[in-house]
């Protein structure tokens, strides 16, 4: 079923055309990524599509009965209600039923309703017809959905009575998706839902995405992400848009491909028309071939001429390199505590770094990685514990916030007065390599966006040719094409790099170890992002195993080493899991007809005029509706954990 058809939209701003001869369409179950480069006009596209912005021409067609639930960048949840109590309201519909329900329940339970038939046959219809309905739409799950959405966007152990206005801005970010994927749209728009996600979280997204039940359109620069989740691009480039199957790894060797082929048919057609062009040159005057000749100008005339393709926009082109080499070791840090007047929110931390190591340090939002880079960088004091740098060690660090670069200054005077022995020549072609050209270099620096101002931060970075590269987060606000870039560079880079990225993609091409942070230690794995994930599930299992046997026998268990019994116990427990699900889902729906019998009891006319065995079946509904939710929200558990 065809959901949404975006036909001809053409969008201009001023005389600014952002957007021209799009076409979009989208069918149930679709998952479509949105890809371009920042300024491309993807997120003017979602907010027409979600009806939040006019265009000047075209057409979108949508079915009236289709919703759709839009979730634009930076967007937090701002309310006077409890973070329960707004997660609550999106099933206002199913509390207004139950308390019908209950309303109903207390007429019943009034002996004189037998003495109306009529009414005692309207409540009873009424009744069974609004339960059905109740049941249909959700009734009895709704309340183990929302404790599923909080605790997979990081609010387990969160009170859930806190004050939204209380929280911070990421926390109200994670909430508004929340809400949104509770409302469950037919068509789900997401302006990068990745932003304040930490990697926990963006897998448990991931998870999610994949079996939602409706459409889901999606902007993200988080290509690990789009990978996982997507299964069509549309690129919008030059203000057209262009369709292509699969993932995002697949789009790029489409993409490749077809600028390949496409090429090889102009450059044919170009020998073509070179060699045709030659002939009647030669021979048009010439009385014995002039005839072939008219042919030939005839057939050149005739041609259907193509267009030279056109590659991909221009990129930037940088690269790192380093004044002096450092020694071989770069970096020590024993014992060190870390955290803000004394108060340590990360303790306990060792780690090492060699010349040449590239360093990925992840943990969850909160845990102290960016506060741990400020303290080597020695903006922070450590509240406990030390670090030390190796010989001819210099470092080049780069801030997520880009708080240094709020100047008025120009970006041409931003980037010469940091290296004013350097001519403006010179500047101005760094600055074309960071795509800054022409009047460009001449905008104030606060009126630039989140990407540029990234890309005026890596030129500094860039010039300081230091040996120690301190990077938080600098794949934020770049787009597609940049963070490529920006991977090569560093990948060609011959010193050492540190750094905090929540882009998975990035780190498996950039990191040969990851330091995972925790509140109490610091660990070390050996390898890429994916090795990382590999050991930290063989981890895991190995964990609730041990903790499994020793619930069983209440006593220690050691753990057996060997690669083969570990692989064989986690079969094991995952077979313990499944059989529990079918345990859970037998129950759950033996409950469920339970209710169903005991609510069909309540409204016996034999019921109603014995008031014990009215509050004995309340008290026995009541018991199961709550034995049903505690089976509701250990299945949600079990499955989560069951995921891939």
């Amino acid at each position: 079923m065809i959901l949404l058809q975006v036909n001809q939209i053409v969008k201009s701003f001023g005389a600014d055309v952002i957007l021209s001869n799009i076409k979009l369409e989208i069918q149930n179950r679709d998952r479509v990524a949105l890809v371009g480069r920042n300024g491309a006009g993807k997120s003017t596209l979602l907010k027409i599509i979600s009806g939040q912005l006019s265009y000047d021409s075209g057409e979108i067609i949508k079915p009236k009965e289709v919703s759709i639930g839009y979730l634009a960048q930076h967007t937090g949840l701002e309310s006077g209600l409890s973070i329960w109590e707004e997660m609550l309201s999106v099933f206002d519909d199913l509390l207004k039923m139950e308390t019908d329900l209950r309303k109903l329940e207390q007429e019943m339970a009034d002996p004189d309703i037998y003495e109306n038939a009529d009414r005692y046959n309207r409540i009873l219809k009424d009744y069974d017809n609004i339960q059905v309905k109740f049941k249909e739409s959700g009734g009895y799950q709704f309340e183990a959905d929302i404790r599923s959405v909080l605790h997979g966007l990081n609010f387990a152990g969160f009170d859930y009575s806190t004050p939204i206005s209380t929280l911070s801005g990421g926390q109200k970010t994670r909430l508004a998706l929340g809400k949104l994927l509770l409302t469950k749209p037919d068509i789900l728009i997401l302006d990068e839902p990745t932003n304040h996600l930490d990697i926990d979280t963006l897998s448990w997204l991931e998870q999610y995405l994949q079996g939602y039940e409706g459409a889901i359109l999606i902007v993200s620069h988080d290509r690990y992400f789009l990978d996982k989740v997507v299964n069509q691009v549309y690129e919008v480039s030059r203000s057209n848009s262009k369709k292509y199957h699969g993932n995002y790894s697949q789009f790029l060797e489409m993409k490749a491909e077809m600028f390949e082929r496409e090429m090889k048919q102009y450059e044919r057609q170009q020998e073509e028309v070179a060699k045709l062009q030659d002939f009647i040159q030669k021979n048009i005057a010439r009385a014995s071939t002039t005839k072939l000749a008219q042919s030939r100008r005839k057939k050149l005339e005739r041609m259907d001429l193509l267009d030279r393709p056109q590659g991909d926009e221009k990129s930037a082109t940088f690269s790192f390199t380093i004044d002096r080499p450092s020694g071989n070791d770069v970096l020590k840090v024993n014992d060190l505590s870390i955290g803000y007047e004394n108060d340590a929110i990360s303790s306990s931390i060792d780690m090492t770094l060699s010349k040449g190591d590239s360093a990925a340090l992840v943990g969850p939002n909160g845990v102290g990685k960016s506060t741990l880079l400020k303290t080597l960088i020695k903006r922070l004091q450590p509240v406990s514990g030390s670090f030390s740098f190796g010989s001819n060690v210099s470092i080049g660090y780069y801030d997520q916030e880009q708080a240094e670069l709020s100047s008025n200054k120009t970006v041409l005077n931003e980037l010469w007065d940091e290296y004013p022995m350097k001519d403006e020549k010179e500047i101005r072609t760094v600055l074309g390599n960071f795509l800054f050209s022409g009047e460009d270099v001449l905008k104030p620096v606060t009126t630039l966006s989140g990407g540029e101002k990234a890309r005026l931060a890596l030129s500094k970075l860039m010039l300081q040719k230091a040996n120690l590269l301190i990077l938080d987060e600098p794949t934020n606000h770049l787009d597609l094409d940049s963070k490529e870039v920006l991977e090569s560079a560093l990948i060609d880079y011959p010193g050492t790099i540190l750094f905090v990225s929540h882009d998975r993609y990035f780190i498996n091409r950039i990191a040969t170890k990851v330091v995972e942070l925790s509140p109490d230690e610091a660990v070390e794995f050996l390898g890429d992002y994916d090795y990382y994930v590999q050991k930290k599930n063989e981890i895991l299992e190995l964990a609730q195993l041990e903790e499994s046997k020793q619930v069983q026998s209440h006593a220690p268990v050691k753990v057996e080493k060997q690669n083969y019994q570990q692989d064989k116990e986690a079969k094991k427990l995952d077979r313990q899991r499944r059989r529990r699900v079918e345990e859970l889902e037998a129950l759950m729906e033996e409950l469920e007809e339970s209710i169903g019998t005991l609510e069909t009891e309540l409204c016996d006319p034999d019921v109603f005029q014995d008031h014990e065995k009215v509050s004995d079946l309340n008290e026995k509904l009541e018991s199961s509706k709550k034995s049903l939710e505690e089976y509701m929200d250990e299945w949600a558990e079990i499955e989560e954990l069951l995921q891939p």
